[in-house]
């Protein structure tokens, strides 16, 4: 007779995950640079004796039973986090606890949310018959938008029918989510002596298309993110005082909504500037999920608040239904003496397993 797997309680799961996270906190995991971070969760999973699988820094496994009839969902977070500013008072990468709080680099982003959904992941798995199959994730490179982080191995995954994408909100649901593209212009003058009237200006050829990206509207605006946005944020231009200028260079910040596919705003850039447009990389759109999708009417009756986020994450690279949620607080993201409650990793774990109970896709 083949035993019944021991469903592990919330306070188990709870202080399993908060050492988990120590050990993440622990070892440097700069993006590009998480291997130690991965063998950590690797070696975690096998010692609950979980199949894994890996590809560069990436680690995932599939729960048991799994059946290709049933809906997958995939739970993903990453590992990986921004260096620590010169602000920190605490070393980053101690794990310290004062009054209830996890202080280290990664505790609130993202690695709150990582150990909940390892934890919530563990709970379902030892559940036989459940209405869906489960897939854990924790990807790489997340905050530089890499392309060796869950772009890389969404291919190995199969069909997915819907992401629950571990990051700081608090427990609530962030439905929508802008997304990023970084376009780099160049108008090209003609140089010559300041002091004569010679050359042609770059820079102040520069300024129409510059006053076209401040202040042009796109037609459509997103019921959830509002308007597509456009910022110049750098310029470059000149070499000395008395020359005129025969380039000028500069980049622009645009956040996309799921209104417009970022192909289509860059072909509308192209459209009304006169100045060189080069695209950084037009992969992170915006995405949204129905407020009528059973994810996020799950959430609702668990009393949690659903918005829009202005904040880009891997969501952007998922061409299928995703949210955001996560314990911790977005405003502590990359922030000196960065933490996290306890009990918000407690809080964390138990409403992930509520919002998957009885979930039927």
């Amino acid at each position: 007779m083949v035993q019944a797997k021991i469903i592990p309680n919330i306070a188990q799961l709870t202080a399993e995950a908060i050492d988990l996270l120590k050990n993440l906190i622990g070892t440097p995991s700069f993006s590009k640079e998480e291997d130690k971070t991965a063998d950590l969760i690797d070696n975690y999973l096998k010692s609950k004796g979980i199949k894994t699988y890996r590809q560069l820094n990436n680690v995932w496994a599939f729960s048991t039973n799994f059946d290709n009839n049933k809906p997958t969902v995939m739970l993903n977070s990453h590992h990986d986090t921004v260096k620590p500013n010169k602000s920190y008072t605490l070393d980053p990468f101690i794990p310290t606890e004062i009054d209830g709080k996890l202080y280290g680099l990664g505790s609130n982003d993202a690695g709150g949310a990582l150990v909940s959904l390892i934890a919530t992941f563990l709970y379902y798995n030892a559940i036989e018959e459940k209405p869906f199959n489960l897939l854990i994730a924790a990807t790489a490179e997340e905050e530089i938008s890499g392309r060796n982080g869950v772009e890389l191995v969404l291919p190995n995954f199969g069909k997915i029918d819907l992401a629950i994408v571990g990051e700081p909100t608090q427990m609530h649901l962030a439905v929508a989510e802008k997304g990023l593209m970084v376009v780099d212009c160049t108008v090209k003058g003609k140089a010559g002596h300041a002091a004569r009237n010679e050359g042609e200006n770059a820079i102040y050829k520069a300024l129409k298309d510059i006053d076209w990206f401040r202040n042009y509207r796109f037609s459509k605006i997103s019921e959830m993110l509002g308007e597509v946005k456009m910022t110049v944020t750098i310029i470059n231009a000149g070499s000395q005082h008395n020359v005129v200028p025969d380039i000028c260079s500069f980049t622009v910040d645009i956040r996309p909504t799921d209104v417009y596919k970022n192909a289509e705003i860059l072909e509308i850039i192209k459209q009304n500037v006169n100045c060189e447009v080069q695209e950084r990389s037009i992969r992170l759109n915006a995405s949204s999920i129905p407020i009528a999708h059973p994810i996020v009417q799950q959430g609702i009756r668990l009393g949690r608040n659903y918005y829009a986020s202005p904040t880009t994450s891997d969501q952007a690279l998922m061409p299928f239904d995703s949210i955001k949620i996560g314990p911790g607080d977005s405003a502590r993201s990359h922030t000196a003496d960065e933490y996290i409650f306890l009990e918000e990793v407690r809080e964390g774990i138990l409403l992930y397993i509520k919002l998957l109970e009885g979930l039927k896709l």
